[in-house]
């Protein structure tokens, strides 16, 4: 069984048990004398909760082999606080039970009161997984148990002086977890991470001047109706276009793009993703520069120094930015080359999914022979499984950096995650050759030699490549400079000025995550771990970072330099870092409406400082 699954398992047996044991009591406080079929009722749920206790130590002894991340809360608070309970409930419950079972005897108040805290203890196990998480800290640990034992003292002068036990076991449960968690996410607090150093973000930009040949852009951000090639109408807001402009490059190129902000009253920025561009031009509101208001202008240039596919988009309010439209693809070329070159971005909008700029099948002439590179960009919040009919394809790049040695592929799909590329090339065959999303039935793209009939693309679902045993292997470091751990979860937290079921690094929510603090030159190793059950796609903002294993196991293939690597759940990460890019970075789930809801960490070179704030009196909201 996958790890996402038996920690699914996990919880469902904690809810079960907590209701079990709480449902012995309550019926066992409901008795009369002489009444055995209730006794043999509580019997029932009380040998049930024995059994679903076992089995949960079963699943947490297995989850443990997996990695201490995923059991910690689990060990130093949720099962000892049971057992414990179970061990005192058992020696006096569990005759008053069997006795109340055979012949209908009323079982005492303890006995009664024993069952209930029992399943407080329970539902403990519930609050440490969805309120404490990884790590467990001693303020948690030591709050949670104090409510525990605070409820069966009063569970014992309730019961004892013939309250009702359904009542007070049901408020009790209730209490747990709602008087737990404030407390809980108060002590896994921090402090807002405060950024000094003799360096500031300012500093390090690309000069104007500079030499070379210069690419200049313009882009107005506005809100535009944007008829789609179906005929549906969207509300966006646009570079001009939906996408943006297709931004190009040479190898060598200065490329300097002016922003100007026509009407969007939220703000806008430029964040170059993948691109390791200076840290003054990473265009993140709050971190590297202020949000660009309605009425103001902001001009980014950076050296073209690295040849492939990118894409760029606001990063003010960015979840709702890229959603409705504020993106658009960057290709840098190491020269002009023969053949076709298409890079096909694919974005949902309104629940339109555009691939290229079209919510339709489009058909595009392609001579045989040709060589073809398809470069698929992936906008979306969630990851896209394309598969490409009618050739056999080489995948040559993703994330911009190539592939060591690629190979033919067929008869597999790409699952490319929110915000990474993969390059496809192949030679023209003479006959259609189509590209498919599995998300996107209506549309796609066609292309066809001169001469053969056009027709529909279909999606083909088939095993799912894997880039981690794909290309010619290459070595891997084995010494480092520094570790880090970043566990991904969601635990209830304060977070966007409200208390919600928040996404967590480490236990913590935006701003208060501590940075991963390094220095240049520094080669550092990041355990990403992902406990929840959805995908993150991890992004660091100005570097690459070269994959070293996944759950445990090293690739096989061509060494991965990605700047978007996909955690899924249950998954356990190992990548390399050089810091050879100097600032203060972010480092984000690209769902970024994970990141919204708190799952961002900064990258800080030490003697560097940023003059921006995010919130407060300012416009700056990156997420």
């Amino acid at each position: 069984m996958k790890t996402h699954q038996l920690l699914a398992v996990d919880l469902a047996l904690t809810v079960l048990i907590a209701a079990l044991w709480v449902g012995a009591g309550v019926v066992a406080g409901g008795l009369v004398e002489g009444q055995r079929r209730r006794g043999m009722l509580a019997v029932s749920l009380a040998g049930a909760a024995v059994t679903a206790t076992a089995a949960r130590i079963v699943v947490v002894a297995v989850l443990a082999g997996r990695g201490w991340w995923f059991v910690q809360e689990k060990v130093v608070l949720a099962l000892p606080l049971l057992l414990v309970a179970v061990l005192v409930a058992a020696p006096t419950a569990g005759p008053a039970l069997v006795a109340a079972a055979r012949c209908g005897a009323q079982p005492s108040p303890f006995a009664r009161s024993a069952l209930l805290t029992t399943g407080y203890a329970g539902a403990a196990g519930i609050a440490s997984t969805l309120v404490v998480g990884y790590p467990a800290r001693a303020t948690a640990v030591a709050s949670i148990a104090t409510i525990l034992a605070v409820l069966a003292v009063i569970t014992w002068l309730v019961v004892g002086r013939r309250g009702r036990p359904a009542a007070v076991g049901a408020l009790a449960v209730v209490c747990v977890l709602v008087a737990a968690a404030p407390v809980a996410a108060a002590a896994s607090g921090g402090e807002e991470t405060q950024r000094h150093g003799s360096v500031s973000v300012t500093s390090l930009r690309t000069p104007a001047g500079s030499s070379g040949a210069v690419r200049r852009f313009e882009l107005t951000a506005r809100q535009q109706k944007v008829v789609l090639p179906s005929g549906r109408v969207v509300r966006a807001w646009t570079f001009g276009s939906l996408p943006g402009p297709a931004l190009t490059a040479t190898q060598g190129d200065l490329v300097e793009v002016m922003l100007r902000n026509a009407d969007i009253d939220a703000g806008v920025s430029l964040h170059w993703h993948g691109y390791d561009v200076p840290n003054g031009e990473d265009g993140v509101a709050g971190v590297t520069q202020d949000a660009i208001m309605p009425g103001q202008s902001f001009t980014y240039r950076f050296r073209a120094e690295d040849a492939g596919t990118y894409w760029y988009h606001s990063h003010q309010q960015s979840a709702d930015a890229v959603r409705r439209g504020l993106f658009g693809t960057l290709v840098v070329s190491r020269a002009a080359g023969a053949g076709v070159d298409l890079t096909v971005p694919v974005h949902t909008i309104d629940g339109a999914v555009l691939v290229g700029a079209s919510d339709r099948l489009e058909h595009t002439t392609v001579a045989a022979g040709t060589p073809v590179r398809l470069r698929l960009v992936n906008t979306d919040q969630t990851p896209h499984r394309f598969s490409l009919g009618g050739v056999a394809f080489r995948v040559v790049a993703m994330d911009g950096r190539d592939i060591s040695a690629p190979t033919e592929v067929s008869g597999e799909v790409l699952r490319v995650p929110a915000g990474g590329r993969y390059d496809l090339a192949f030679t023209m065959p003479n006959q259609q050759v189509g590209l498919a999303v599995e998300s996107a039935p209506s549309s796609g793209l066609a292309l066809q030699p001169q001469g053969v009939s056009a027709s529909g693309v279909a999606y083909a679902d088939a095993p799912v490549f894997d880039p981690l045993g794909y290309g010619s292997p290459g070595e891997l470091p084995t010494t480092f400079d520094r570790d880090y751990t970043l566990v991904l979860d969601r635990q209830m937290r304060f977070v966007n000025g409200g208390f919600r079921y928040a996404y967590t690094v480490n236990g913590r929510v935006f701003p208060e995550v501590p940075p991963l603090t390094v220095r240049a030159g520094d080669l550092i190793r990041i355990t990403v771990v992902n406990r929840g059950v959805e995908t993150h796609p991890m992004h660091p903002h100005g570097h690459h970072v070269l994959v070293l294993s996944r759950d445990g196991r090293p690739p096989t293939g061509s060494p991965l330099w990605l700047d978007t690597f996909d955690v899924q759940p249950g998954e356990v990460w190992q990548v390399a870092l050089r810091a050879d890019n100097p600032g203060v970075w972010m480092a984000h789930c690209h769902n970024l409406d994970h990141a919204a809801a708190g799952m961002v960490v900064h990258l800080t070179y030490e003697g560097v400082r940023s003059p921006f704030m995010v919130g407060g009196h300012t416009h700056n909201h990156p997420e």
